[in-house]
């Protein structure tokens, strides 16, 4: 649809034009966030705020059905704290903010603003845990971090950005496993069910893993611009935390044994994934199941008699079935302008009723992912917008599968690499050596994603250096 004809969506920048203008108009428009007076400190506007409200909401009853409890743990890290393990300390030095006053004076030891809190965690753990009786502790909280990023972009990279993070303790190095892909999955049918988001679920490799970490798992998301975006990890740290910080237990042989941990998170770069995925010339695309309004309510000619008494009916008897639903009835605006403001924001569906409709007893639907209209009737009001929202999940779902799919290439050679590379996931060949996997990133500027745990036996050979393949590997240039 072009923005000529669509003159009233002028103002936002085309996809094929300039894909991160796109972006940023997107998301100043729909008024999910602004700029703060610090580089790289977004504000979440409460529309955006909302998104992530909701994706909070169901991914924390997904945490509590495994048995995992919220806490929350200091912001502020002693130094001495971040530098007990150097592997940890040494992925996150570049990008740590310090506090070294407070008040007038000088702090006799620097402090650090958390980028992750595996230290301020363990540090508590070795004095938590004495016993097996204690384990498995299973504790998740909900925070902002401090990661201070040379080059920023709001929701997919920015110096401050909430998330949450799971922070568990096992008596076994299985049960700390099982606790990984666990929760690895818990994250893949998150994306799936609720975001509309098909993912590439997978073990990243040793350059890629988490700092400290034995084993790090991903779930790999593809953006209509042939990018890929890291959307959720899932960390066995195995017992590197618990030696270095002495979380040790006493075992039910009476031996005193170091405790096997994990670590896992996902953050608010999940809404700028929404926005990419999903997302059209005319602004937000939102599923339903996190959109902020699930249904808006476009009453035509109000003035007339009965339009607004009506328009009101139908607002309740869609909120009391449990749909998120908003009543537009400001005179200030016409339902032209309305039309282009709810479209803007993503809102899965309009409802118009005018006088005409109220005749026929029926109201317009319309659907915000493709702009369907149909005509419903007012009694069958509830089940059809029900049915309507649970289409509009799917098909947002299947669609995003057919992006990927098209953008996904099989590569048995460096020319196809570099051309698949352009589009978007390339599948190739990997021998596990760290040299082959910077070669190619030099060469084409793809990054591995992960290694899928579906394997395909694509080659025999490494698609760089031509020797014995090990793994099958997703690669793709990345946010």
């Amino acid at each position: 649809m072009s923005k000529k004809k669509d003159g009233f969506v002028d103002h936002i920048t085309s996809r094929e034009e300039d894909f991160s203008q796109w972006y940023t108009d997107v998301i100043l428009k729909a008024d999910l966030v602004d700029y703060s007076p610090v580089r790289g400190f977004m504000v979440i506007k409460p529309y955006g705020y909302a998104i992530w409200e909701n994706i909070q909401r169901e991914l924390d009853d997904r945490f509590k059905a495994t048995g995992h409890k919220n806490a929350y743990f200091p912001l502020l890290i002693p130094e001495s704290l971040l530098k007990k393990e150097e592997e940890h300390v040494e992925g996150f030095a570049p990008e740590v903010a310090w506090v070294t006053q407070g008040g007038d004076e000088k702090l006799a030891e620097r402090l650090v603003v958390r980028p992750t809190s595996e230290t301020i965690i363990c540090s508590m753990y070795a004095k938590w845990i004495q016993s097996y009786r204690d384990l498995p502790l299973l504790y998740n909280q909900w925070c902002n971090v401090v990661r201070w990023e040379k080059s920023t972009r709001p929701f997919l990279r920015t110096s401050e950005f909430l998330w949450q993070e799971g922070h568990t303790a096992h008596a076994t190095k299985e049960e700390a496993q099982e606790e990984t892909l666990k929760m690895l999955e818990v994250y893949r049918e998150f994306a799936y069910n609720v975001l509309a988001m098909p993912v590439v679920t997978g073990q990243k490799t040793e350059k890629e893993k988490f700092a400290g970490a034995l084993h790090t798992y991903t779930i790999e998301a593809l953006m209509q611009d042939g990018r890929a975006l890291q959307a959720g990890t899932s960390h066995n740290l195995a017992q590197h935390f618990a030696k270095v910080f002495d979380i040790q237990f006493l075992d039910r042989d009476s031996q005193l044994k170091y405790v096997w941990q994990t670590s896992w998170g996902v953050s608010t770069r999940l809404i700028g994934g929404l926005i990419m995925v999903h997302g059209d010339e005319r602004g937000l695309v939102l599923p339903p199941k996190v959109a902020p309004t699930q249904v808006v309510i476009v009453p035509i000619a109000m003035h007339k008699e009965g339009v607004l008494e009506k328009a009101n009916e139908l607002y309740d008897r869609l909120k009391n079935v449990g749909i998120r639903v908003e009543l537009d009835d400001r005179e200030t605006q016409s339902p032209g302008w309305k039309f282009n403001e709810w479209e803007l924001k993503g809102v899965p569906i309009r409802l118009e009723i005018g006088p005409r409709d109220i005749k026929n007893d029926q109201v317009v639907l319309v659907r915000r992912d493709n702009g369907e209209k149909e005509f419903i009737k007012i009694e069958n009001l509830e089940n059809d917008t029900v049915g309507t929202i649970d289409a509009i999940q799917s098909d947002l779902l299947q669609k995003a599968l057919d992006m990927r799919e098209d953008r996904t290439t099989v590569a048995t050679n460096m020319e196809e690499f570099k051309e698949g590379v352009k589009r978007g996931f390339v599948k190739a060949m990997w021998c596990g050596s760290g040299e082959c996997e910077d070669a190619i990133r030099e060469e084409s500027g793809a990054t591995a994603r992960c290694m899928p745990f579906e394997q395909e036996d694509i080659s025999e050979k490494c698609i760089c250096c031509g020797d014995k393949a090990e793994h099958m590997v997703y690669f793709s240039r990345a946010y």
